[in-house]
């Protein structure tokens, strides 16, 4: 075991070798998701373009990390899969009975939720951790079981985040189906 600490990264080298776009993007996403503690009355393009939105910062994240290498397309179809499984599985939980659509205003009454914080701080954990490791270790972007671990990760948050949108989808078509 090494006990000079040469090759050990210290997380203040870590964080002060970090872009500073990385933390207005932090700051960013910790805003967005902090606005969705409160009841809101977002309009349906809205409500829907943030989980979107969610899903394309991993799919890029997944892309960013894995697409050079051999293991980026089975990555990319691990996250696929996770994600349109967890889709599949968060679109049939009811949603809470304080979720209606106005289908005249096009808008929701939402109630507060810490979930979509959690998302967000999570697959922003998720692609600066990978981006650290990669960093520290460039192979890794090579090996398979750190690629499809990540990409499964990234995955679960892109289902929850559509299997979310999902369920605001279908409440919307039929309020609009009953206008």
């Amino acid at each position: 075991m090494n006990t000079s600490g040469k090759d050990a990264p210290v997380l203040i080298d870590i964080l002060t070798h970090t872009p500073a776009w990385v933390f207005l993007i932090f700051g960013l996403l910790l805003f967005l998701g902090s606005m969705q503690l409160r009841p809101s009355s977002p309009h349906l393009v809205r409500a829907i373009a943030l989980p979107l939105a969610m899903v394309a910062l991993a799919i890029y994240g997944v892309m960013a990390a894995f697409g050079q290498s051999p293991a980026g397309l089975s990555a990319l179809l691990v996250w696929a899969l996770v994600a349109i499984a967890l889709a599949v599985l968060v679109g049939r939980i009811r949603l809470h009975e304080a979720v209606l659509f106005d289908p005249v205003r096009r808008r929701f009454a939402l109630p507060g939720s810490a979930v979509p914080l959690v998302l967000m701080m999570g697959i922003f954990a998720t692609k600066y951790a990978v981006g650290v490791m990669l960093a520290l270790h460039p192979g890794y972007a090579h090996e398979s079981g750190f690629a499809l671990g990540a990409s499964a990760l990234y995955g679960v948050f892109s289902g929850v985040f559509a299997g979310r949108a999902l369920r605001l989808m279908r409440l919307a078509m039929r309020g609009q189906a009953m206008a």
